[in-house]
């Protein structure tokens, strides 16, 4: 398991509302999201677009060969595992023993969509990365997002 620790400052401002889910205020600078965004594109297998489940602005990480678990993915996509928002934030799904460290830790928080029985439990936003520290956090959970999605079910 990842060992987290605890995200400095408050939580940011964020809509609470199953659509739209958006972070409203400590964005990424556009080096730290460029950052995010180049590491997300360096993993095997995955490629980008306009997302198939939120704004087209939104960079979808999507699986060329998708085989994790129905949980792994952002419905109704078969393929995408998460996205990253212009402001740096992120919708991913991440492995069921990692969603509550990260609310803990104040990485993250659930998506409101993910109460609903029909959408997986494991659909988090996690928190856009102010800097390099940060970074290397969000880096970590991504990286447990694309090994959950690229599982072989079982």
């Amino acid at each position: 398991m990842i060992d987290l620790p605890t995200r400095p400052g408050p939580r940011p401002t964020t809509t609470g509302r199953e659509i739209p889910h958006d972070q409203l205020d400590q964005f990424s600078p556009a080096h730290i999201r460029d950052a995010l965004v180049e590491t997300a594109r360096a993993l095997p297998g995955v490629f980008t677009g306009p997302s198939q489940v939120s704004e087209p602005a939104s960079l979808a990480l999507r699986l060329h060969h998708p085989t994790g678990p129905w949980e792994a993915f952002l419905h109704p996509s078969t393929d995408e595992f998460g996205h990253i928002h212009r402001a740096g934030f992120l919708h991913l799904t991440v492995p069921k023993p990692l969603v509550e460290p990260l609310h803990t830790a104040g990485w993250a928080e659930a998506h409101p969509i993910s109460r609903r029985p029909e959408w997986p439990d494991t659909i988090v936003m996690l928190y856009a990365p102010r800097d390099e520290d940060e970074l290397a956090v969000a880096t970590t959970v991504l990286h447990a997002s694309w090994q959950q999605a690229t599982s072989e079910e079982g």
